[in-house]
Formats: structure tokens, C-alpha cells, sequence
């Protein structure tokens, strides 16, 4: 039986992830992100610092294959300790 969801895929699917600013937050984010997609390219990694630099914000756009694809990665990235919010 097909997922049920609102989206088709294969898409191109934005997550945003907003953290802790450390040296560390990105490096790991980019690891979670390559283990659930692959593909994905770095390089096109968009940050952003807050106004007073405690937290950074970082959106991922992947080639999103599926729904299961896309709840392993929402769940890794919530579980990490340095991340406040994934959208």
C-alpha cells in the first residue's frame, strides 16, 4: 500500500533546524542530514546566526524520496542534543 501524503515524491523538501550555536552544530547536522539523504549537497547549506549569535539556524533542502525517508531524519535531528526545533 502507497504512504499516505500530502506531498509527491520524489521533491525538493526544506528543513530547518535551529540550535545552539557551537563549533560542533553544523558539522553534525550535515552527518545526520548525508545519513538520511545521501545526496544531498552541502555546499547548499543556508545558516544563520540570531542577533545576539547564542543560536543558528541552518535549512537543509533534500531530494526527499519518502515519508519514512523524511520521519528518520525529523527524528534524528530532534533527538540531538543541541537542537531546539526542526520545521
Amino acid at each position: 500500500m502507497p504512504e499516505e501524503s500530502p506531498l509527491s515524491f520524489p521533491c525538493a523538501f526544506p528543513v530547518k533546524i535551529m540550535g545552539e550555536a557551537d563549533a560542533e552544530l553544523e558539522r553534525s547536522i550535515l552527518e545526520i542530514v548525508v545519513r538520511h539523504a545521501p545526496d544531498y549537497d552541502a555546499s547548499t547549506l543556508e545558516t544563520r546566526a540570531s542577533s545576539g549569535g547564542k543560536y543558528l539556524s541552518l535549512t537543509c533542502t533534500i531530494n526527499a524520496l519518502s515519508r519514512s525517508q523524511l520521519d528518520g531524519l525529523y527524528r534524528e535531528l530532534s533527538s540531538h542534543p543541541r537542537v531546539k526545533v526542526v520545521l
